[in-house]
């Protein structure tokens, strides 16, 4: 498997759900609203002997010219969005989910950013971030998924396509979940916002903003032990120094 970090860059976080983008060698923290987080953006690109699968599709923010900011960091790679097959999601706050639509504002329309790919979403989690709204879900993104022959609801735990386990893990939101994508031996991992940082997946750490801070620490715990005796591949969202962690 070709394993390709999309790092949209680093951003500050506050009360107010608005991600700013941070120059980490210009910026000051300091200078930016108190309790403000700053982290990092980095949807990935794996690509299979049958599939170019995108997991998360990062803030949804355009370039200058109009292009989609994962769209230009795909077509860095060589990478054309009709190519993509399979979008994975894990959960659906507005820096992981952002990117599953392009909104034309001429048309004043908007359109699945991977029109090939078919996207793959827990049921419970959309019907939980459509009821719940703002501010950690932008319900314009991904309204009317629930309706579209390119979107498969997943129901629970299970495999896609034979090669692609899934499995709620709840934890950092209600309905989250993780990947594995298992192909010639090798395993790859994607935590999402349970693991979201190599860091974290080696210190007794509880976050605040996890809907279950608690269990978030054990399940890193628990996968960093068996992911180093399996030899996983480790994906980190949040993570741009050491997005791609093997063992």
């Amino acid at each position: 498997m070709k394993i390709i970090p999309l790092s949209e860059g680093a951003f500050t976080i506050d009360g107010t759900k608005k991600f700013i983008p941070f120059d980490t060698e210009k910026d000051d923290l300091q200078q930016r609203p108190v309790g403000s987080l700053l982290v990092e953006i980095q949807p990935f690109a794996v690509i299979t002997s049958n599939d170019v699968i995108v997991i998360d599709t990062g803030l949804g923010f355009s370039m200058p010219d109009g292009t989609l900011q994962i769209h230009q960091n795909l077509l860095s790679h060589g990478i054309g969005p009709l190519e993509v097959t399979k979008v994975l999601l894990s959960h659906l706050h507005k820096d992981h989910a952002g990117g599953i639509y392009k909104h034309d504002g001429v048309l004043k329309q908007k359109f699945l950013s991977f029109p090939n790919a078919v996207y793959y979403v827990q049921k419970t989690e959309l019907d939980f971030a459509l009821k719940k709204g703002a501010p950690s879900f932008d319900v314009e993104d991904f309204d009317g998924l629930q309706d579209s022959d390119q979107v498969v609801l997943l129901e629970g735990d299970g495999t896609i396509d034979g090669y692609i386990r899934h499995h709620i893990t709840g934890a950092h939101s209600p309905h989250h979940q993780v990947f594995w994508i298992e192909e010639d031996g090798e395993r790859v991992f994607f935590g999402g916002d349970v693991a979201p940082q190599l860091q974290q997946m080696k210190s007794r750490f509880v976050a605040k903003y996890d809907y279950d801070g608690k269990k978030c620490m054990e399940l890193r715990q628990q996968w960093w032990k068996q992911g180093q005796q399996e030899k996983w591949t480790f994906l980190f969202y949040h993570d741009i120094k050491s997005p791609v962690v093997r063992f």
